[in-house]
């Protein structure tokens, strides 16, 4: 029998190996099929016992053990390993999209809805590792397979269990991806992730990484910089996106963004994420709209249809029938529909309302000429009110119904 190194695919009892996927320092990976009725494919990773060192053994040992124990639709599943005199095998779900640096490759740059998608699976699978303190610590393109639009974090050769006070100084992983207090051999912990994550966005978004270099040597001293990182001159993304990169690609990892902030922030927003609960979340929340709506709560239907909205476009991503996607899509587009009508109907009731206290205001207006504290409470109000009738800026017109209350409360206390 061929070892893992040689081009003749190894044998295996259960399984057949056809082509190779690609190799790495001690392992190459196969596409096989199962032997018998099922046919399933999988992926089969061939480590050659001679290739192996000690830190190669301990790296194997660690990704069978890390992989053994989760079970994550967005963490590559190890189905089974095997060993025989030359050679150890690893058998992994099969993922028929490639990696994400293929991907990003063929399409150059991706657009900030794919990138944000793809972002909340890594983030729903660093979340899950992070609950169980493992460190990936190898996080890049090359590392991340697709299953139909589906990422799955793979490769846990460099993962580590780390508690929080647990650091390391052994340099790990891959340069380009690297936090910088890795690279610089200072002590880092769990937080190298999120830098790497930082970088894969960066890449995603703008067809490079941030510390694209010719040589190594330029790669070293542009990450060993203190200059703080910059998007590219004319870089096109949403402030939340702008925001997350930039506190992920922060050089100190004292000042970085946590993981906690990581997974709570707005762009990665976890909760609005493409899952199998999507489709529940809005459905429960359209039936509250409906049942408002019928009873003529016009403005809280027109809050539950948009929060039930925010769940249906995701929930659209998810599904992958075509029939019960075109289903969905007519479905949004008559609760859209509906908003739109609650959303009109909402502003003429406000109008009428505010044409109703227009008189009173003028009343009020001509009662209040010697006390110039009212005069600037009514003055503040009118602008609050022309800036919510169009719709300019709701915080702000929010901010001043506040100063407005304020001011008429003092007039009132003199």
């Amino acid at each position: 029998m061929a070892s893992g190194s040689s081009f003749a695919p190894p044998k295996l009892r259960d399984f057949i190996l056809t082509e190779r996927l690609g190799s790495g320092t001690y392992a190459t990976v196969y596409k096989a099929y199962r032997k018998g009725d099922s046919r399933e494919v999988v992926a089969v990773k061939v480590v050659g016992k001679k290739t192996l060192n000690k830190a190669s053994t301990e790296n194997l040992l660690t990704e069978i053990e890390i992989l053994k124990t989760v079970c994550h639709p967005h963490i590559v599943q190890l189905k089974d390993f095997l060993w025989d005199a030359e050679n150890i095998y690893l058998i992994l779900e099969w993922c028929s999209g490639g990696d994400l640096s293929c991907f990003i490759r063929s399409r150059r740059i991706l657009p900030e809805g794919v990138a944000r998608r793809f972002l909340q699976q890594i983030a729903c699978a660093l979340q899950f590792l992070h609950e169980r303190n493992i460190s990936h610590l190898d996080l890049k393109p090359q590392n991340i397979l697709l299953s139909g639009s589906v990422l799955k974090l793979a490769d846990f050769g460099f993962a580590q269990y780390m508690s929080p006070w647990d650091e390391k100084s052994i340099l790990r992983g891959s340069p380009l991806y690297m936090a910088p207090e890795m690279v610089c051999h200072r002590q880092y912990d769990s937080r190298v992730d999120l830098w790497s994550v930082g970088v894969i966005l960066y890449e995603a978004l703008f067809g490079r990484a941030p510390f694209a270099s010719r040589s190594y040597a330029e790669l070293e001293e542009k990450i060993r910089s203190k200059q703080a990182i910059e998007l590219p001159p004319g870089a096109r993304v949403s402030k939340d996106c702008r925001d997350l990169l930039l506190r992920l690609l922060e050089r100190n990892p004292d000042t970085r963004i946590t993981f906690a902030e990581f997974f709570t922030h707005p762009f990665v927003d976890l909760e609005h994420m493409p899952s199998a609960e999507s489709l529940a979340k809005a459905k429960e929340l359209v039936l509250q709209a409906v049942q408002k709506d019928e009873q003529g709560d016009r403005p809280a239907a027109l809050s539950l249809y948009c929060s039930a909205l925010e769940h249906f476009v995701p929930a659209i991503h998810y599904e992958t029938d075509r029939q019960r996607k075109d289903a969905l899509r007519q479905k949004v587009s008559q609760y859209v529909s509906r908003a739109e009508e609650l959303k009109a109907l909402v502003a003429s009731d406000n109008r009428l309302s505010f044409e109703e206290a227009r008189t009173s205001r003028d009343v009020l207006r001509e009662m209040s000429r010697d006390q110039p504290r009212l005069l600037a409470a009514l003055k503040m109000a009118s602008t609050a009110v022309a800036k919510e009738e169009h719709g300019l800026d709701d915080y702000e017109a929010l901010d001043m119904y506040q100063q407005c209350l304020g001011e008429l409360l003092l007039a009132l206390a003199g």
